[in-house]
């Protein structure tokens, strides 16, 4: 925990800062494509618009906010100087926006070449930021869960990435791929062992900080981040080499894990010492009851073959996985994340003489909450509409549209907070240093 007051190694605001307020424009543009798609999307998980909208909030909104958060948490938490970390968010960011528009359109069939060109653009921004932070945490030992559990989602990170590159090699015909199995790998190298691995690393500190509960369990955080990549491992290998009952008991065991860390989760939220939960608690609480239905509909569809042969269970258990639980999260997280971080650095920027303005002055509860409210709202309207997508499609495209415009806009007036408050400390240090000031 000694790592947490190191928040003098903290990078320019403006290098988290720019992948915050440009992920809630991919949810947006997913909200008009389901708009204007309609019921077609809840057809089946392989229709082009389904993994069009897929991939907006996979790599346009969590991915984002995962790596802008890392940007934060690697010199902060784990000591790990990036070098030159504002260079490396632009570009990163620059790339990473840009490839994953290319293949939201390459999906949509609307860009010519557009799965090699997001190949290009998407490797180059992601292997820029596993280079720039592995280097960085190569030097520093694996001291407590966190960093080991930074380490690990890193080399998930990578593997996501290269078995994305070689699905869009199949999905172009550039050669023979079992293009199901191999889809199936890819999520659970991207969604499980990146995803929740990342999640979990960085829960091991903010859910004792933030929701003031007790800390997860020793044996938990030990070992944990290492089963998520060894079971994902071991699948890439079950489906390299046609081992379906291996593949059946390792994707299992996976599910097992992330439904853990949903339980764990819960129980040390049950101990909270806050005396009245707030939006950041809700939304980590229904993104942990998320997880569960999932991994329990999974388990549904696992053993009632009548159930696992049906279209919509698939896309039920994305809604669950991704709306209900990593949207859920990151939100909580940024509510937590961007207050703090405007504070901190007014904080530091007043020198110890201007004291910069409580964490509720940037960003207040109520906002938060009508935002947290229009999200469940549009989780709900998502998962009724796979049942009934031809009435409900619209409505919960228009809903999740006005969800991340609700969240863009908290996310730049604190933004907005901190350039005001930034010239006002400016203005008072000028003050003080001709004298004026007692």
């Amino acid at each position: 925990m000694q790592a947490l007051l190191a928040f003098e190694q903290a990078p320019p605001l403006a290098a988290p800062f720019r992948f915050f307020v440009t992920a809630p424009f991919f949810i947006m543009l997913a909200g008009v494509l389901l708009l204007f798609t309609g019921p077609q999307i809840f057809v089946s998980r392989w229709v082009p618009e389904t993994l069009a909208l897929t991939h907006l909030v996979v790599l346009g909104f969590m991915l984002q906010v995962m790596l802008g958060a890392a940007i934060q948490i690697l010199p902060v938490v784990a000591g790990a100087n990036l070098a030159h970390p504002l260079a490396v968010a632009r570009a990163v960011h620059v790339l990473l926006t840009a490839g994953a528009l290319a293949l939201a359109a390459a999906f949509l069939d609307l860009l010519p070449f557009g799965f090699w060109l997001a190949v290009l653009l998407l490797g180059a921004g992601i292997g820029l930021f596993v280079v720039a932070a592995g280097r960085a945490l190569a030097g520093v030992p694996a001291t407590g869960p966190t960093i080991g559990g930074l380490k690990l989602a890193l080399v998930a990170l990578a593997g996501a990435l290269v078995l994305g590159a070689t699905l869009a090699g199949g999905m172009t015909e550039r050669w023979a791929l079992p293009l199901i199995e191999t889809t199936n790998l890819h999520a659970s190298w991207g969604l499980g062992a990146w995803g929740v691995g990342l999640l979990s690393a960085v829960a091991y500190v903010v859910v004792p900080m933030f929701q003031m509960t007790p800390p997860y369990p020793r044996w938990f955080s030990r070992f944990f981040g290492g089963g998520l990549l060894l079971a994902a491992a071991l699948m890439a290998l079950a489906t390299f080499f046609d081992w379906p009952l291996f593949l059946g008991l390792l994707q299992a065991l996976l599910v097992w894990l992330c439904g853990t860390f949903c339980a764990a989760t819960l129980w040390l939220q049950a101990r909270s010492r806050r005396a009245r939960p707030d939006a950041t608690q809700r939304l980590w609480r229904t993104a942990m009851l998320c997880g569960l239905a999932a991994c329990a509909l999974w388990l549904l569809a696992a053993l009632v073959p009548a159930l696992g042969e049906r279209d919509e269970w698939p896309l039920l258990f994305g809604v669950l996985v991704l709306a209900g639980g990593f949207m859920s999260v990151i939100v909580g997280m940024l509510y937590k994340i961007v207050p703090f971080l405007v504070w901190l650095h007014l904080q530091n920027r007043g020198q110890g003489k201007v004291v910069a303005p409580n964490m509720k002055a940037v960003l207040a509860e109520a906002p938060m909450r009508r935002q947290m409210l229009a999200h469940f709202t549009a989780c709900a309207l998502l998962a009724g509409a796979v049942l009934w997508p031809d009435w409900l499609a619209r409505p919960a495209g228009l809903a999740l549209f006005v969800a991340a415009a609700l969240l863009a806009g908290n996310l730049f007036s604190s933004f907005g907070v901190y350039r005001r408050h930034a010239a006002l400390v400016d203005a008072r240090l000028a003050e003080l240093g001709r004298g004026g000031g007692a």
